[in-house]
């Protein structure tokens, strides 16, 4: 081989290399523009129309079903705080006792008293008897009516007496103060030797009844005004009474369904809302006064397709829109919700029954782009599996 042939023969070799990537790469490029536009491809569920129940969640609070603060209708010394904070009471029992030697005195000056009025009621009566069988031999028609109404007179003085007697009874008995209700009672607000006053505007201690509990929660009159609006056109079925379910501030379910105790008959002027206060079983005392808590009200059923709520986006304007395959086209189609179910919108417009929901590939999918379908499902947790079973996350 000449040294000329040699140098062509390594720039040949030299092009060839240099060609190889180039063409690899446009075939990949081209390959690339190929496989583009091909159809995406989705996972689709097939939806259907259901009787779902409508529900509404309303924040809350709770209140006491009985509340009262306690004070002396005495006064007098403390002596004695005869119960433990905290702990349950019942209707009747001591919480306080007063010194009660003051009014014991005067209790004992009230029986003397009544004992006189029924020594001079006794005279009066035998003055009167004694003129009635000499009237006319000694004894004037005058003085035997005035022996008469001197017998009125004791007789009202013996009332007076006893009524003075009973009072003085019954504030001794109030030196023991009890309490009116079964409940759990507050630390005590006094100490023994203090003074206390009858009818003070200060309250010894508080008694608060936990079982049962209200909770007040608040409803918008507008959607109630809709929601009567759906019952009257059919649209919501309401099947007996109103259903609730209490949630509690960890998330948990409360067991146990309450009542409704007041509906509401005014609409507050400054929020827009119905005051609404329920009844619920507390026997564990587990809800206390003043407690945040969410109120679930199913109000009925409604005709609707459930859509998850991960097949579907809200606009800044509030439109909720999601996808569905159409003629192996995708298609974008505007929902009308009143409200969830679990995870799922309850829709009533935008979508029908039997429609193939695109539940899975909706990264950068546009209205228009061509599509195969794969069938999906979606469990309670929103997470989507192929009908086979592989999970998609």
């Amino acid at each position: 081989m000449t040294s000329g042939q040699g140098i062509l023969r390594c720039a040949a070799l030299a092009l060839l290399l240099a060609a190889q990537p180039w063409g690899q790469a446009a075939a990949q490029e081209g390959a690339g523009r190929r496989g583009s536009q091909g159809p995406t491809e989705v996972g689709v569920m097939t939806t259907a129309e259901e009787d779902v129940p409508y529900t509404v969640t309303l924040p809350g609070r709770a209140i006491a079903y009985q509340q009262t603060g306690i004070r002396p209708q005495v006064g007098g010394e403390v002596l004695e705080i005869a119960y433990d904070p905290g702990k349950a009471v019942k209707a009747g029992d001591v919480l306080f006792r007063l010194d009660p030697e003051t009014l014991a005195a005067a209790l004992s000056a009230a029986e003397a008293a009544v004992a006189g009025a029924e020594a001079s009621l006794t005279q009066a009566q035998n003055t009167v008897t004694r003129y009635r069988r000499l009237e006319g031999s000694g004894v004037s028609a005058v003085e035997r009516a005035n022996a008469e109404v001197a017998l009125k007179q004791a007789e009202a003085d013996l009332k007076s007496a006893e009524a003075a007697r009973d009072a003085a009874r019954l504030s001794l008995q109030r030196t023991e103060i009890k309490s009116p209700l079964d409940g759990m009672a507050d630390v005590a607000a006094v100490s023994v030797g203090d003074l206390v006053t009858a009818n003070q505007s200060e309250s010894l201690t508080t008694i608060t009844q936990l079982d049962p509990i209200y909770v007040d929660v608040s409803e918008s009159s507008a959607r109630m005004l809709r929601n009567r609006a759906r019952i009257t056109a059919g649209q919501l079925v309401v099947n007996g009474g109103v259903q609730t379910q209490l949630i509690l501030e960890t998330g948990e379910e409360y067991r146990g369904e309450g009542r409704i105790v007041s509906p509401g008959i005014a609409v507050s002027p400054t929020t827009g809302t119905v005051p609404i206060r329920l009844r619920f079983d507390n026997p564990d005392g587990m809800i206390l006064p003043g407690q945040f808590l969410r109120v679930k009200l199913t109000l009925g059923t409604t005709r609707a397709v459930l859509v998850p709520q991960r097949a579907t986006s809200r606009a800044s304007d509030g439109t909720l829109t999601a996808f569905v395959a159409r003629d192996g086209k995708a298609q974008q189609v505007t929902l009308s919700e009143q409200g969830s179910y679990r995870n799922s919108w309850i829709v009533t417009q935008g979508i029908s029954p039997g429609e193939q929901l695109i539940l899975d590939g909706l990264e950068n999918l546009r209205a228009g782009t061509e599509v195969t379908t794969v069938p999906v499902t979606i469990d309670a947790q929103g997470v989507v599996r192929e009908a086979n079973g592989r999970g998609e996350g």
